[in-house]
């Protein structure tokens, strides 16, 4: 293993565990709504990416950006199903719903294969359909035992999977694209949070220094994982970073059961069980496609 490879695994670990480990950074953002986190993140995120890409010289990404064709309305709508997902995520877990974002992530491989079957019209072998049969029969499960679909799960799901697949079809960096999905949504974070000071229930400058950091640290934390992903992308197979994604919602179900004490009863660990099976079929498969279509050196 070369050095570049052995820091490209080193990134893309680091990153999953961060997406994983997201919950423990909202604890202390508990009383904070998550409008407002989000709104936080936003602009925090887009001072932070700006000013990187300033540092490095490559502001002139984010102007070709705002030029080039069909770039910018992709863009559009890839921001807004970020944010939909950040909004999700952070009232999930103020719900002390961890588990039902980690079942998001578990299913985001198999709702981006059933994007790639319906959007972009992809042809599914006999093992692909057999995981999402899988999948499909885990939520049904759940949807019959809890007395409705895993609404959570399926919006913070749904949204970043739709969100990866117009950043698939668009030709822009993971940084800059970043950049100016939180410049374009930027003016509707700013605009909000005058509204939440004016109101007089703003949480910045109001809830003390614990509260301050957090929201202010909200741009890193939300930046430099996507960096580090970039990185490892680029030196790791994309097969073996199909599989170490899993450690994000790993992290999350431990997060979930350990520190914020959910429960997972036997009735609602079936639909769980259900979808994994699915998981291990899927990412199983792509790894033999993956081994054989490695060159064969004599």
């Amino acid at each position: 293993m070369t050095r570049d490879s052995r820091r490209g695994y080193a990134a893309a670990i680091a990153a999953f565990a961060t997406w994983g480990l997201f919950p423990l950074y909202l604890i202390g953002l508990a009383h904070v709504p998550a409008m407002e986190i989000t709104a936080h993140r936003i602009v925090w995120s887009c001072l932070f990416v700006v000013g990187w890409l300033a540092m490095n010289g490559d502001l002139r990404c984010i102007r070709e950006a705002f030029t080039r064709e069909g770039v910018l309305v992709r863009l559009v709508g890839s921001a807004f199903f970020i944010s939909v997902n950040w909004v999700g995520f952070a009232w999930a877990v103020n719900q002390h719903r961890v588990l039902e974002v980690s079942l998001a992530y578990f299913m985001g491989p198999l709702l981006n294969v059933l994007l790639g079957i319906v959007v972009l019209r992809e042809r599914l072998e006999r093992v692909q359909w057999i995981a999402v049969g899988f999948a499909a029969a885990g939520v049904a499960y759940l949807t019959f035992i809890v007395g409705q679909p895993p609404w959570i799960a399926l919006m913070v799901g749904s949204s970043f999977a739709f969100y990866g697949l117009i950043r698939k079809t668009v030709n822009i960096g993971a940084l800059p694209g970043l950049a100016v999905e939180t410049i374009l949504l930027a003016p509707f974070a700013v605009a909000y949070l005058i509204w939440c000071e004016r109101q007089g229930i703003a949480a910045l400058g109001h809830s003390g220094a614990l509260v301050n950091g957090l929201l202010l640290f909200g741009g890193v934390i939300t930046s430099v994982p996507l960096v580090l992903f970039a990185f490892g992308a680029r030196q790791v197979p994309y097969s073996t970073i199909g599989v170490l994604q899993f450690l994000a919602p790993s992290l999350q179900l431990v997060c979930g059961l350990v520190v914020f004490h959910e429960s997972l009863p036997p009735e609602r660990a079936t639909g769980f069980v259900l979808i994994w099976i699915g998981l291990i079929i899927y990412a199983g498969n792509a790894l033999w496609r993956a081994r054989l279509a490695r060159p064969v050196t004599t």
